[in-house]
């Protein structure tokens, strides 16, 4: 049996036997015993047919090409080969085509499906308009994304952030390769195999901890009453925008207080007790993430940046695209700033890594949360990473859409921040024309030389410091002038002209590496900019515009903010912040709050919330894990209960390790005896309610009670009840109790022995040490106080008949 011919096949054959009994009807020759003689058929009615088998069949064919791909695909035995169709099969199909029901000619049917399907892409399109013209009545902001002209891009698409780019393994894969990046993750990282979790910001990695929900952080959009406020509060005109704030949970609030208390308690292991009870706290992750930087532990440091930015990435999740442009972040929340600080920590570590296009990114979303008042200086990272990463042209773009808008009033001014009124984006626009038109081969750099003489005129102050990194060698005339004097601190500067220094040696020392391979071109262009100096440069309408802008004091306070978080690298330009701004109390968790915050970690703040490790409010389970840890580190029972209760009956000792009982007994092992001894007793003296007369320090029982049975005498045996009696400490004098009188003894021992007591008054008081701290200590360095009490006793000089000394 011959196999079976798909439908291509057949139609071959039957065109074969088509053409063979066409050519034997017309040359009339006679027919073999293997053919049959059939009647002659029309080329045109045959074409027809193929057409309309064509129309029909073209989908069954496509498919049948797929399976046939997927089969070789999957690499299965090959057939064997299809033997080629004989005598016999073609005599068959040409019967079945003789005897077939002739179809009718469909000669239009082509044109008529592709008329059919242009007009339900018309209808489609004209229903997708109207959709989009509505989208665009109800949010007219939302028409900014589609607006792409050739020429120019708007301010949005300018802020928008490429996801692709937001990956700086990536991109050190691209410069050293897959397998040296993978070998030293392997390396520094668990191989552990963890269920793979989205993120656009992170790479998560094995080690961390299970993401199971937002952590107590939710987010909301402003209300009109809020914009308003807001609006009122920064001296700013309408701007369709979206602004948003981050809500803590009173979960996260509670962790927050005890986060505060850690800091305040300067423990950093005090740190590690709070992950384990929330360990997607973003406060606690970056200080973690300081103290390590501060041991030069970069890679560990990066890691708990890495685990901030996740957790607020979570919280932002499909009602914050960051990607868009549109949607802003305040910075006047305090609930707002761990994301701002920790995005700018990854900028200043991705620039280390030498990963520059990442860190753009990066700076590029930290501008886009505030453009208005960038209060991390995002814009100081830019104006070099932009040049460095390739982005010139982006720099440019956004440098000519501010500079429009101010100079034609398209925009009443506010106090709205104008990067086209920076220094440094001055020099760098002309900088990023002159790379660009080296790029291109472009000799004619006359745009870029007219960028860099207007950016000296409005800016001379940055011609000599960037002379000097580079040792070029200006004329005379220009290194005397006044205007080119180099300022080292703003002591005797106002503040706008301070500002203007500042900035200048901060754009210097991190973009000078950028003019290397033109110094020639900067040489020439100053000298012929400056070849007749008057006696004052003519103040120009950008450095007027730039004075203005920097009277505004939350301007200024993102600068000096900006210095603050990259301490280690610009610890010089602290001379440029007024002593007012250092000297104010400011935490490495919010650094410089903002003049115009809403709210800030205070008493306010925290009001109505939990000490999240008060030992009233400390939930079962907390105190069931500290028990089982602490049993671990020592498995004594009853000396455990002892510390508890020592660690329940001094709340304000208690107040002092956040990480409660299991911290105190932690960190007792490694403090010197006499100082945890001094600890405790004082803290015992000072308990609520000071000490009353004959009571034992810290409420350890009435002290004259105990005195009254210790000398509670047997009338038969004349001796000493001791049951109740603490041991004694060396050089310890009990005090005589006001009329009781001497054990044994009688008024006229009295009087023989006052010569010996008037020496005895001259020492000092010591009251005796509790028998609960004695113990406690003892165990700690592994002494043992029955030994110490036995041995003190033995010590101790025998009583004679009268029961005296």
């Amino acid at each position: 049996m011959p196999p079976r011919l798909n439908k291509r096949q057949q139609r071959e054959l039957e065109e074969l036997g088509a053409l063979n009994l066409a050519k034997a009807s017309q040359s009339n020759d006679v027919v073999s015993d293997d053919e049959e003689p059939g009647p002659s058929h029309r080329g045109g009615g045959f074409m027809n047919l193929l057409t309309a088998q064509d129309s029909d069949d073209g989908e069954e064919e496509e498919e049948e090409e797929e399976k046939t791909v997927k089969r070789k695909s999957k690499k299965k035995k090959k057939k064997p080969p299809q033997a080629a169709p004989d005598a016999q099969s073609i005599k068959d199909s040409t019967k079945s085509t003789r005897t077939s029901t002739p179809v009718p000619p469909v000669k239009n049917e082509k044109k008529a499906l592709k008329k059919a399907r242009a007009k339900e892409k018309k209808a489609a399109n004209d229903e997708l308009d109207q959709v989009l013209a509505e989208l665009s009545i109800q949010y007219p902001s939302s028409q900014k994304i589609s607006q792409a002209t050739s020429g120019k891009q708007s301010l949005t698409d300018l802020l928008s952030v490429s996801l692709q780019h937001l990956d700086g393994d990536a991109e050190m894969r691209r410069f050293f390769g897959s397998r040296v990046v993978t070998a030293n993750r392997d390396q520094s990282s668990s191989r552990k195999k963890v269920a793979p979790v989205k993120s656009n910001l992170t790479r998560p990695q094995p080690t961390w901890w299970a993401a199971k929900g937002r952590e107590g952080l939710s987010l909301r959009s402003f209300t009109d009453e809020e914009i308003d406020a807001k609006l009122k509060r920064h001296n700013w005109n309408p701007v369709q925008e979206k602004w948003w704030t981050v809500e803590y949970s009173k979960k996260y609030k509670s962790m927050t207080k005890a986060f505060m208390d850690t800091v305040l308690s300067g423990d950093p292991q005090g740190f590690w007790d709070l992950l384990g009870t929330l360990p997607w706290h973003a406060d606690t992750l970056l200080q973690i993430s300081e103290v390590y930087r501060h041991r030069d532990e970069h890679a560990q440091a990066v890691d708990f940046i890495d685990r901030a930015l996740f957790t607020y990435e979570r919280a932002l999740i499909g009602a914050f695209p960051f990607t868009t442009g549109l949607n802003r972040l305040d910075f006047d929340h305090v609930e707002n700033r761990p994301f701002f600080l920790a995005v700018h920590r990854q900028v200043a570590d991705l620039q280390r890594r030498g990963c520059v296009r990442t860190s753009f990114e990066f700076a590029r979303l930290l501008y886009s949360l505030d453009p208005w008042n960038d209060p991390h200086g995002s814009l100081l990272h830019l104006d070099f990473l932009a040049i460095k990463a390739g982005m010139s042209s982006w720099l440019v773009d956004v440098f000519d859409t501010f500079g429009e808008r101010r100079v034609n009033n398209t925009v009443k001014p506010d106090a709205r921040l104008d990067p086209s009124l920076l220094p440094g984006w001055a020099y760098s626009r002309a900088l990023a024309l002159k790379v660009s038109e080296d790029a291109t081969k472009d000799k004619d750099h006359t745009k870029s030389t007219l960028a860099l003489k207007e950016a000296a005129l409005d800016f001379p102050s940055i011609v000599p410091l960037l002379a000097d990194k580079l040792d070029v060698i200006l004329p005379a005339n220009i290194r005397a002038h006044r205007d080119f004097k180099i300022e080292t601190d703003a002591h005797s500067l106002s503040a706008s002209v301070g500002m203007l220094h500042l900035l200048s040696h901060l754009y210097v020392q991190r973009s000078f590496s950028l003019w290397k391979d033109h110094t020639e071109w900067l040489t020439s262009a100053i000298t012929e900019a400056f070849t007749t100096l008057p006696t004052f440069l003519p103040v120009t309408e950008r450095r007027n515009s730039f004075l203005a802008q920097y009277q505004n004091t939350n301007l200024r306070y993102s600068v000096y903010r900006h210095i603050m978080v990259l301490e280690t690298s610009y610890k010089r330009l602290f001379s440029f912040i007024p002593r007012v701004v250092l000297e104010a109390k400011s935490l490495a968790c919010d650094p410089l709050p903002p003049p115009t915050s809403v709210n800030q970690y205070d008493q306010d703040f925290f009001h109505g919330i939990d000490d999240l490790y008060s030992p009233r409010i400390r939930s079962r389970r907390q105190r069931a894990n500290d028990e089982r840890r602490l049993a671990q580190f020592n498995p004594d029972g009853a000396f455990r209960q002892q510390l508890q209760a020592f660690f329940d009956a001094h709340p304000h000792f208690a107040e002092r390790f956040p990480g409660g009982i299991l911290q105190f007994a932690q960190m007792a092992g490694q403090l010197p005896p006499d100082v945890l001894e001094d600890l405790m007793l004082v803290e015992a003296i000072n308990a609520p309610g000071g000490v009353a007369p004959g009571a034992m320090p810290g409420g350890f029982g009435d002290m004259q009670a105990e005195m009254d049975a210790a000398e509670d005498v047997d009338a038969n045996a004349n001796v000493v009840n001791v049951n109740f009696v603490p041991a004694p400490v060396p050089g310890a004098v009990r005090p005589q109790a006001e009329g009781v009188r001497d054990v044994g003894g009688d008024e006229q021992g009295d009087e023989d022995t006052d010569e010996g007591e008037d020496d005895d008054e001259e020492e000092e008081y010591i009251s005796p040490m509790p028998r609960v701290l004695r113990n406690i200590l003892g165990r700690f360095w592994g002494r043992n106080a029955q030994a110490e009490e036995s041995s003190s006793e033995d010590e101790a000089p025998p009583l004679d008949d009268t029961g005296v000394d």
